[in-house]
C-alpha cells in the first residue's frame, strides 16, 4: 500500500510537471507525419498478465507493426522526432498513465514484449512476480541498450541469449531485497540518468 501510494503521488505530480512537454511532443509528432502520436503494445505485467503499454511513437506511421521487436542503433524506422525521444527517453512519459491505472509501478522490472515471453524460464520467470516499472536498476544500467548489440550479431538471437538473461539476473538481484528507501534511490538515479547527470556504466552482458 505504501508503494502504491508513492506511485500515485509521483505519477500524478509527474503528469502535471511534464504536461507542457508532452503537449509539445504530441504537436511535433503531428507536424512531422500526422497519424497516431502514441504507440500501444501488449506487454507482460505482474504474474505474466498482459496489458497495453503506451509510448510516444518513435517510428514512421507506415511501419509494419509486426517488424523487428527491438530498436537498434541507426534503426531506419525511426523519425527525427523519434530519435530525440529515444535519446532522452521522453517516449516513456505516457507510461505514467499505466502507473495510475495500476498496471505499472514507478520502480520495477522493465515490462517485456510478448515476443520474448518464452524467455522467462530456468528460474528467470521469478521476475514476473514483480509489477513492471518505469525506473529501476535495469532501466538505468541498460540506459543505452541499443549500443550493446554487436554489429555482426543477429539482434533477436543476441537479445534472447545474452541481453535478456543479463537484465533478468540484475532484476532478481535487486527486487527480492528491495526497500522503500532503495526504490527512492533508484527513482533519483533514473531521473539523473535521463538528464545525463549519471554517466553510462559498462555492463558485462
Amino acid at each position: 500500500m505504501v508503494r502504491r501510494s508513492i506511485d500515485l503521488v509521483v505519477a500524478g505530480a509527474a503528469l502535471v510537471v511534464f504536461a507542457p512537454l508532452m503537449l509539445l511532443i504530441a504537436g511535433a509528432l503531428l507536424l512531422e507525419g500526422g497519424g497516431s502520436i502514441l504507440f500501444a503494445q501488449t506487454r507482460m505485467g505482474a504474474g505474466g498478465r498482459p496489458f497495453r503499454m503506451y509510448k510516444f511513437r518513435k517510428f514512421g506511421v507506415n511501419c509494419d507493426p509486426q517488424g523487428l521487436a527491438l530498436t537498434v542503433v541507426g534503426d531506419s524506422r525511426m523519425t527525427t522526432v523519434g530519435r530525440f525521444l529515444a535519446a532522452t527517453k521522453f517516449d516513456e512519459l505516457p507510461q505514467l498513465w499505466n502507473v495510475l491505472k495500476g498496471e505499472m509501478a514507478i520502480v520495477g522490472p522493465r515490462p517485456e514484449s510478448m515476443a520474448f515471453a518464452d524467455c522467462f524460464r530456468g528460474g528467470l520467470e521469478a521476475v514476473l512476480q514483480y509489477k513492471p516499472g518505469l525506473l529501476g536498476p535495469t532501466q538505468v544500467l541498460f540506459r543505452h541498450e541499443a549500443h550493446f548489440f554487436p554489429r555482426s550479431a543477429d539482434p533477436i538471437l543476441f537479445y534472447r541469449e545474452v541481453m535478456f538473461p543479463a537484465k533478468a539476473r540484475l532484476d532478481l538481484s535487486y527486487y527480492p531485497q528491495r526497500t522503500i528507501v532503495s526504490d527512492i534511490v533508484w527513482m533519483a538515479r533514473g531521473v539523473l540518468a535521463v538528464v545525463g547527470w549519471v554517466p553510462s556504466q559498462p555492463i558485462d552482458v
